[in-house]
C-alpha cells in the first residue's frame, strides 16, 4: 500500500509564526542569555548536592542535576559547571569528566531504577528542542518496555509515579562512589 494511502498529514498554516521563529532563531544566534540568567549556572553554584537543589553529584568540572521537567523519573541531566553553549567550547579535561560523569549517570539509574533500557542525548540549540539552549547539557534518562501508556497516547499527559525529592533519595546513594 503507498504511504499516501494510510497516512494523512494535515498542516497548520501560521504565517505570522514566521517573525517569531526568525527573532528567536536570531537571539540564539548572538548568544541568547548569559550565566548571569541561566538556571544551571545557579544550580552549579548552590552548593552541596541535595534534595533541595535536585544535584545528584558534582564533579571539580560538572555535575549531575534531575531534570525538573523529567520524561521518566531519573531523568538526569549531565553538564559542565561552566556556562558553555556549545560540545566544542569545552576544554578537553571538561570533556573528559563530562563523559564519566555520563558513564556514572548510566550506572546510578541502572542500580537505582534496574531500567530496560536507556535514552541518552542531547539536544544541542534550540532547533534541535534544547529548552535552554546556551548551556550544553546531556540528558539520561531509564526506560520500561511499554512506559508510555494510554495517558501519553490519549491526553498526551505524562504520569510521574515520583516525587522529585524520591529520585533524588534514589540516585545520590546510587552514584559511583558516593560517601552515602
Amino acid at each position: 500500500m503507498p504511504v499516501g494511502e494510510w497516512m494523512s498529514l494535515e498542516h497548520l498554516w501560521a504565517g505570522w509564526r514566521h517573525q517569531y521563529v526568525s527573532s528567536a532563531s536570531e537571539a540564539e544566534r548572538r548568544g541568547g542569555g548569559d550565566d548571569d540568567e541561566c538556571v544551571f549556572c545557579r544550580l552549579a553554584a548552590s552548593g552541596e548536592p541535595s534534595a533541595e537543589n535536585g544535584v545528584v553529584w558534582r564533579g571539580e568540572l560538572t555535575f549531575a542535576v534531575l531534570n525538573a521537567y523529567p520524561y521518566a523519573s531519573g531523568h538526569l541531566l549531565v553538564m559542565p559547571l561552566r556556562h558553555v553553549r556549545a560540545l566544542d567550547a569545552l576544554t578537553d579535561d571538561e570533556s573528559a569528566e563530562l563523559w564519566r560523569a555520563t558513564l556514572q549517570a548510566v550506572a546510578a539509574i541502572t542500580t537505582a531504577y534496574d531500567p530496560d533500557a536507556l535514552n541518552m542525548g542531547a539536544n544541542l540549540g534550540r532547533a534541535a528542542g534544547a529548552g535552554i539552549p546556551g548551556h550544553v547539557h546531556l540528558h539520561v534518562l531509564p526506560r520500561w518496555s511499554g512506559d508510555t501508556n494510554f495517558m501519553t497516547s490519549v491526553s498526551g499527559v505524562r504520569v510521574m509515579p515520583e516525587w522529585l525529592d524520591d529520585a533524588w533519595k534514589r540516585l545520590n546513594p546510587a552514584w559511583p562512589d558516593s560517601p552515602a
